[in-house]
């Protein structure tokens, strides 16, 4: 099934299609990079209906069920960039900083119900799209694909302890883990999947 979450008429087909879930990963979101003076009203609008209603608008229809029946899981796939704001993405990370108040606040408006409601914050991850971006910028310097992933993380990620990109299985495994009954203690918090970067101990 491919349905546009982005608009409130997609994320009603998607429930029409799929009146009730157990699980609700929230995941959908886009990305870019832009100086701020020349961020338009559209597009801080369109990253905030994309990144953020998105999900609102899903778990407020599923949510209901998983109450009902006692257990549910819902996740919203945030982002490291929630604490660090990228100067040249400040739309992008105004959105990922939203995500954990409304995780955090559905997560208390769930209290007791037996559905847990998490954020997972992945840092720099080797997608399709990064190791493209990693195979040009080794093409343009005339370095390896190695070298350039380093020069990156050194770059624009250098407090990242793990000093590489995290693996998708790597945050597939915390996904599969807050998804599970083993995880039942676990809800409201902001799960770091990020190799360190984020600086703090809270």
């Amino acid at each position: 099934m491919a349905l546009n979450a982005a608009t409130a008429e997609g994320c009603q087909k998607i429930i029409q299609s799929l009146p009730q879930v157990d699980i609700l990963i929230n995941n959908l979101g886009i990305y870019g990079t832009c100086e701020f003076a020349e961020i338009t009203d559209e597009q801080w609008f369109e990253f905030f209906e994309t990144n953020i209603m998105s999900g609102v608008r899903l778990s407020r229809h599923y949510m209901k069920g998983m109450k009902s029946q006692g257990w549910g899981r819902i996740q919203f796939i945030s982002s490291e960039s929630a604490f660090n704001i990228p100067a040249d993405m400040v739309h992008y990370g105004m959105t990922k900083s939203a995500m954990q108040g409304v995780s955090r606040g559905l997560a208390k408006a769930l209290a007791g119900t037996g559905v847990t409601v998490n954020t997972v914050l992945p840092g720099p991850t080797r997608t399709e799209g990064a190791v493209i971006m990693i195979e040009n910028i080794a093409k343009q310097q005339g370095i390896t694909s190695v070298e350039a992933e380093k020069y990156l993380i050194e770059k624009h990620r250098n407090s990242s302890i793990i000093r590489r990109f995290t693996e998708p299985r790597e945050i597939a495994n915390m996904v599969v883990y807050i998804a599970s009954e083993q995880a039942s203690a676990t809800t409201g918090a902001a799960l770091r999947v990020e190799g360190g970067i984020i600086d703090s101990i809270h």
